[in-house]
């Protein structure tokens, strides 16, 4: 495919930017939203007399919304390769905004019954379904319609806005938290913030609802075979959607063990109260922020995406024990729990940065979206997604506490090693 096409005018580019942001940040809200107030929703739609209502709540449907990313990446894959990535985009952002409305106006088990818990569910299997094809049909439609030269930094654009969305979940679970007493958080107050993003989610609806079908896949779509996109992705092209699969589970185990993890690390070790670590946790992902499009803005001007990817995660591979260490015999001191939290979330910005870009690199037109959604979602989606209880069980079986610092090792050594068998394209037209 040529890659001789009108390049966009600033204004365009902004909102091709803005609209990949925004659809991003709606989809983490309300994941991050949910997590935090699932101990407050839970009594809601759940007998408290029931013995397995507990958990049925924090596991059962926390788990259904990752379940269904795999199914949701073919879905949105398959149809984004078929019929465009704006086409997609419109969709999946729609299917976040309208659950999110559900959730703060669902009736209570006290209201309907049986009937609360089931529909909660159904909403979750909803949301999980449409978190399987935003992050990737945004990502891609992002890069695909990006300048060559700023690829990676446009690119980006998808990560920010899932870090922004998670830090606004957050923030609005504590504020009202702190707001509002238990007993009318309980009753109707935890309501608000669900409202409030499906307000968000109008306005992303909204920002999406005139873009336009990329020029080039529109160039590709006119001679397009009629082999299934999905299919192709898992032949034609399986080499493409192996190596990002393996890519993507490698540095999403190290993205959930820092980012997810740590805190609870060190309150079980006792090296640290839940609440400072998560604090401290909080506050380096903020810095995350402006780091991820400086760490793009790298890939696409100083050194290759692969090789840029790559030494990052090699060092924080090689850096993960002796940084477990340091906190252990230092029984926790603010300055080596700052300084790892420091080293370990700048190393990390940079594939969250540059990685989309790398994603897309990877796979010719007629699949990219379809390897895409799938490599990544089973990647990081699930195996990412396992990474805490898989580091928690690897302490249990070994009583080696630093037993997840190993696994990172692993982790990112083998994402490394997919990574040596990729082509580097960053400095390439896309296929």
């Amino acid at each position: 495919m040529n890659e001789e096409f009108r390049a966009p005018s600033p204004p365009e580019l902004r909102h091709r930017i803005m609209a990949g942001f925004i659809g991003n940040v709606v989809e983490w809200y309300d994941f991050a939203l949910y997590g935090y107030l699932a101990g407050v929703i839970a009594p809601v739609f759940f007998p408290s007399d029931n013995p397995t209502a507990g958990p049925i709540a924090t596991y059962g449907i926390f788990a259904a919304g990752f379940l269904m990313r795999p199914l949701g990446a073919a879905v949105f894959g398959w149809f984004g390769d078929r019929y465009g990535r704006a086409r997609t985009m419109q969709i999946s952002v729609a299917m976040m905004a309208l659950p999110t409305l559900l959730l703060g106006v669902l009736p209570t088990f006290a209201q309907v019954g049986i009937v609360a818990p089931l529909l909660l569910v159904l909403v979750r299997l909803l949301q999980g379904v449409s978190v399987g094809g935003e992050f990737s049909s945004s990502a891609t439609y992002l890069v695909e319609t990006a300048p060559q030269a700023k690829r990676g930094l446009t690119g980006s654009w998808a990560n920010i806005g899932s870090m922004a969305g998670s830090l606004l979940g957050v923030g609005a679970a504590a504020l009202v938290t702190n707001l509002f007493d238990p007993d009318t958080l309980s009753d109707w107050a935890w309501r608000l913030p669900f409202l409030g993003g499906a307000l968000l989610g109008g306005t992303a609806i909204l920002i999406r609802r005139n873009l336009h079908m990329s020029e080039r896949f529109r160039q590709h779509h006119e001679g397009r075979e009629e082999t299934s996109p999905l299919l192709q992705a898992f032949t034609t092209n399986r080499r493409e959607t192996l190596l990002a699969l393996v890519f993507a589970a490698g540095y999403g185990t190290c993205f959930y063990i820092a980012f997810v993890y740590l805190p609870e690390w060190l309150s079980g070790q006792g090296l640290m109260e839940r609440g400072t670590a998560l604090a401290i946790n909080t506050a380096m992902t903020v810095l995350v922020i402006p780091a991820m499009p400086l760490a793009a803005i790298v890939g696409d001007r100083l050194l290759p995406r692969r090789t840029w990817i790559g030494l990052a995660l090699a060092v924080l591979a090689l850096a993960a024990w002796p940084l477990h260490a340091w906190m252990l015999s230092s029984e926790g001191s603010l300055a080596s729990v700052v300084s790892t939290h420091a080293l370990t979330f700048a190393l990390i910005s940079v594939p969250l940065g540059s990685g989309p870009a790398l994603f897309v690199e990877m796979f010719p037109e007629s699949d990219r979206l379809s390897g895409y959604s799938v490599a990544f979602n089973i990647g990081v989606g699930v195996f990412g997604g396992l990474t805490p209880m898989i580091a928690t069980s690897l302490i249990v079986a070994t009583g080696d506490v630093t037993a997840p610092a190993i696994y990172m090792l692993v982790a990112g050594i083998t994402a490394v090693g997919a990574l040596a068998l990729t082509p580097d394209r960053s400095r390439e037209p896309l296929r």
